[in-house]
């Protein structure tokens, strides 16, 4: 699924304790404040694509008799979600024991795919809908989320890939109105309730790809009997869409499901009720040969994945998109809050 996820809206403060925030910067703030360091100096910074606080077990424990040095490498792409889910990958991992190769940030899925299927790297969080249609090649998406990590999984088994199973997130495409728009348009809670409105009020912003989608706009047009007026779309870039169903451009706006400008714009995503949306559900894959070395493994993903739904998902990607807040310092923070690691 192509995805545009990466706002660059201006950092702001966000009321957490300076020891939970910049956690990068800490040891080296009096030196830069004091203008004895630059930050590409010996202060020891990471570049932020492998950065992550240090860490101590929580409830994923240390792998017993885990010989010492044994690597893990994770691997994800690069925009917002994927950056965070695969810091809270490496954090697992590291708290399972192991020395974490971080590769997250790949460009593009291909590139990600290929490294998975020939075991360069050794886990990733993956969306069931992106392995079915982008990797597998198929035509239609399985609506059903069980259905469709069970054909994902079945599919990747003869390359050495093991599919644990989904978190309830699902990073889906949707569509959303406004605060104002929900006022007015009064009883409108699913897409089949689009269907009655009046033709005037069949207003939509949505970006290119979306509109050409097998999966999109036009086939969940038909799918759903909505009848749009020439001249009742507008085509967008991805970011402008979700300011212009703020702001009332048009009704309804094209959004992914765990988008954290959903929550700062306070947009109200529609209940695809006819189920016409394939299922995008994000699940751990491993190398299955590392994970039947490592079974202990399956538990220390499996705990953390029943705790990431839509609506984490919504806070985790706006403390990075609109906060302006590292991904991994994010993800540190909420695995420390769940409890699945400790600060050292």
């Amino acid at each position: 699924m192509t995805q545009t996820r990466s706002g660059e809206d201006a950092q702001k403060h966000d009321g957490q304790a300076p020891s939970r925030r910049n956690r990068r910067f800490r040891g080296c703030a009096g030196l830069l404040a004091a203008g004895l360091l630059t930050i590409t100096s010996a202060c020891g910074l990471e570049p932020s694509s492998t950065y992550v606080p240090e860490s101590a077990p929580g409830s994923v424990e240390p792998i017993p008799d885990l010989p010492e040095g044994t690597q893990l490498t994770v691997t994800t792409k690069n925009f917002t979600e994927q950056l965070i889910l695969g810091k809270i990958g490496v954090l697992t991992a590291q708290a399972a024991g192991f020395d974490v190769v971080d590769q997250t940030n790949i460009p593009g899925p291909q590139a990600l795919r290929q490294l998975m299927t020939d075991h360069t790297a050794d886990m990733t969080y993956e969306y069931t809908g992106t392995a079915w249609l982008s990797y597998l090649g198929h035509d239609e998406g399985i609506p059903d989320p069980d259905e469709q990590w069970e054909a994902v999984r079945d599919a990747d088994a003869s390359l050495g890939l093991t599919w644990l199973p989904p978190a309830p997130l699902n990073n889906v495409y949707a569509l959303a109105m406004s605060s104002e728009t929900k006022d007015k348009l009064g009883d409108v809670s699913n897409l089949s309730d689009i269907a009655d409105l009046p033709p005037e009020e069949l207003t939509f912003c949505i970006e290119s790809d979306f509109n050409s989608r097998s999966d999109g706009f036009q086939p969940m047009l038909e799918h759903y009997g909505i009848d749009v007026p020439d001249g009742n779309v507008k085509i967008l870039d991805a970011g402008a869409v979700y300011t212009a169903t703020e702001q009332g451009d048009c009704n309804f706006g094209e959004v992914f499901t765990t988008d954290g400008r959903i929550k700062s714009l306070n947009l109200t995503v529609l209940e695809d009720d006819e189920s016409f949306f394939p299922a995008y559900n994000a699940s751990p894959v491993i190398n299955t040969e590392l994970l039947e070395k490592y079974p202990e493994l399956e538990d220390a993903y499996n705990q953390v994945s029943e705790k990431l739904t839509n609506e984490v998902l919504i806070e985790l990607n706006r403390q990075v998109d609109v906060d302006g807040r590292e991904p991994a310092d994010v993800a540190f923070d909420w695995m420390v809050d769940e409890g699945f690691i400790t600060e050292p």
